[in-house]
């Protein structure tokens, strides 16, 4: 799947009444979730500003180690922190919420959140602050 069909269906999902949307492709399937619509329809609470988001991951469905890892949407530069200084979003040993940003991803001067699919507990951080990644680079294990 390409990167501009992704763009496109995040920002569908962006301005739409839709709070999930799934799409598989060529062995890759994107999974984008906007957690405002959701708390509208009575999920938990969002933060005012929220952006949809989006995981993606490449293989087989159902009950891999893989499921559990939450991959980049787009190439570009990976920030741990919501601004220059400030504390990271998440650390290793972090309890999380579906929807909690856990990292954002620069691209073209367009900032994009990476939320958690789903709860848990990061077990693992795959980047640096500062790190260039590319499209389905694994970023945050949650288990």
């Amino acid at each position: 799947m390409d990167l501009e069909k992704i763009r496109t269906l995040l920002d569908f999902v962006g301005r739409s009444r839709v709070s999930e949307l799934t799409v598989s492709e060529a062995g890759t399937t994107v999974v984008i979730r906007n957690p405002a619509r959701a708390a509208a329809a009575g999920g938990e609470p969002a933060a005012a500003g929220s952006q949809a988001s989006a995981t993606a991951s490449s293989g087989e469905e159902g009950g891999q180690a893989d499921d559990r890892i939450v991959r980049s949407v787009s190439a570009g530069v990976l920030h741990r922190s919501a601004s220059p200084g400030a504390a990271p979003l998440v650390a290793v040993g972090d309890a999380v919420e579906p929807g909690q940003t856990l990292c954002i991803v620069e691209a073209m001067k367009v900032f994009t959140t990476v939320s958690a699919p789903f709860g848990g507990t990061v077990r693992r951080i795959f980047f640096e602050d500062g790190q260039d990644v590319g499209f389905g680079d694994p970023l945050v294990e949650v288990v």
